[in-house]
């Protein structure tokens, strides 16, 4: 003979719809025995006639039925009331008497997993009016957070429609872990979401769970790293000539931006490069480097309007002919050019980025030598005569550092040569060796290529001076009617902002 929990669980899931052969293999009997208690429920834990015993729940029963017609059919709920109202008897008497209730009472209607994913699909369906949410929900919101709870069902990502469904299915008193099995969550995901309605309300549960941005996208941590990788790792007392993965996750833990290696290879993927290029081009070996860069950055910051610092340097030679670059074509086709061309003539282009105001002056040369920086160290004083001081800036080539050019600065500073001519003060403020990357005016040459030179076949000289000369003219109109001291990218073209900073690569690798 079965006991009696055995002989209740059997009509229990023959009420939930099990066929008799699920029930014998669940409770482990025969069929017959399984029909037997089928048949006759009645006789259930009677195996012969006797008097019925009394049980504690009896007083309660009344009470019972009330709460399960307000709509609270969880047994726990119940049985802790209960306690409340006096009741001494164990919660499995309780389980097992309201599990011999009619199918049609409030708590099979609840227990019936069936029912409650009925609900739920009207609701995902919007099938489900805000009044009868209401009356779902026993009273206990207002209608603006159900019309707020509906919306998010229907118009939200799932993981917010579930928060609002795991709140409205609470409310009913569905059990959590019927809430659980109907909306494939973990039960401590349940709990978690109706704690924090609980304690913060439905705005902060159903509110956007930002992350935060990515180390490997935060402005800070790219500098920061930049700022490592351009000084030579001498400079932070490691004895190598090169960086190496460890060492940079060193130092940015004890600079205070700790970041995973993995967040070091995006920032310095996304920037274009890879940690064995970093060994060629972003590493200065200058034993002076960080003086030179405190230098420059002391000057910029107390840069007044009557001061100007340019960013010098040449682009070129190049040859005035068919240009290859990236381009539209049709699948399967390659665009070509010939190996050997006849060229129909060079180019050597001088220039000064002024900083401050994103201006940039330039002529063509024919060679890269001192006198070419003379001869624009002219043109600058003559455009800029009203200034009172001109800081020029540029990398380490031979003609920028010549004992000539050192002697003409030192003659236009002398003050005969300031008595006769209206002049402004030329001092300088070269860029350690090495360090091509912290010349801004790269950036800017960088960006001409790309939109000009790049695909173009002019027919000489002449036409590729007008098209460099126009590209210059829009862009120094564009600053001139926007002014900006550190701009944005030039209209998506060039790499980096066009200011001075020691975490930039103005450098393009590829031209």
């Amino acid at each position: 003979m079965k006991t009696q929990d055995e002989q209740l669980d059997i009509i229990f899931y023959h009420r939930q719809g099990w066929s008799q052969r699920q029930i014998a293999s669940k409770i482990g009997c025969s069929r017959k025995t399984v029909k037997k208690y089928i048949e006759q429920p009645a006789a259930i834990g009677k195996p012969r006639a006797r008097a019925i015993r009394p049980t504690k729940i009896d007083p309660f029963k009344s009470y019972i039925g009330e709460r399960l017609k307000a709509g609270v059919g969880n047994a726990v709920i119940l049985f802790n009331e209960l306690r409340e109202q006096g009741y001494r008897g164990g919660y499995s008497i309780l389980k097992n008497y309201l599990r011999l209730l009619p199918q049609s009472s409030p708590m099979h209607v609840l227990a019936n997993q069936t029912t409650v994913n009925s609900w739920v699909l009207r609701l995902l369906q919007g099938d489900v009016s805000n009044a009868e949410i209401a009356e779902y929900t026993l009273g206990k919101l207002d209608a603006e957070r159900i019309e707020t709870l509906r919306r998010c069902v229907l118009d939200r990502p799932m993981a917010y429609r579930n928060r609002a469904m795991t709140v409205l299915l609470s409310l009913h008193g569905t059990p959590q872990r019927e809430i659980s099995r109907c909306l494939y969550l973990h039960r401590k995901t349940v709990q978690s979401y109706l704690c924090e309605f609980t304690d913060e309300g439905i705005e902060t549960l159903l509110g956007s769970k930002t992350r935060g941005i990515k180390k490997s996208q935060d402005v800070r941590y790219k500098e920061a790293l930049f700022a490592i990788l351009h000084a030579p790792p001498a400079d932070h007392d490691i004895n190598r000539t090169t960086w190496r993965m460890e060492d940079m996750h060193r130092i940015m833990a004890e600079q205070g931006h700790p970041i995973s290696r993995d967040g070091i290879r995006q920032i310095i993927r996304d920037a274009g490069y890879r940690v064995r290029k970093a060994r060629k081009v972003l590493t200065s070996r200058d034993p002076a480097y960080k003086e030179k860069v405190q230098a420059i950055q002391a000057i910029l910051s107390q840069l007044t309007s009557k001061e100007k610092f340019f960013s010098i340097d040449e682009f070129g030679p190049f040859a005035v002919q068919l240009q290859g670059g990236s381009s539209l074509v049709l699948k399967g086709e390659t665009k070509t050019i010939p190996q050997w061309q006849k060229s129909k003539g060079s180019l050597l282009l001088t220039g000064a980025l002024e900083l401050s105001t994103n201006q940039i002056t330039h002529f063509y040369s024919e060679h890269k030598n001192t006198e070419e920086m003379v001869k624009l160290l002219k043109i600058l004083l003559v455009e800029y005569a009203d200034q009172e001081c001109l800081y020029l800036s540029w990398d380490a080539a031979s003609w920028h550092a010549s004992k000539l050019l050192y002697d003409v600065v030192k003659e236009i500073n002398s003050p005969e040569y300031r008595a006769t001519h209206t002049i402004p003060t030329v001092k300088l403020a070269p860029l350690p060796s090495g360090a091509q990357f912290l010349n801004v005016i790269e950036s800017v040459f960088s960006g001409m290529a790309r939109a000009i030179i790049h695909n173009s076949d002019y027919d000489d000289v002449a036409a590729a001076k007008a098209a460099i000369d126009r590209h210059f003219a829009e862009r120094n109109t564009h600053f001139r009617e926007h002014p900006k001291r550190a701009g944005n990218k030039i209209w998506g073209k060039e790499r980096v902002e066009p200011k001075f900073s020691e975490s930039n690569n103005c450098k393009d690798p590829h031209y």
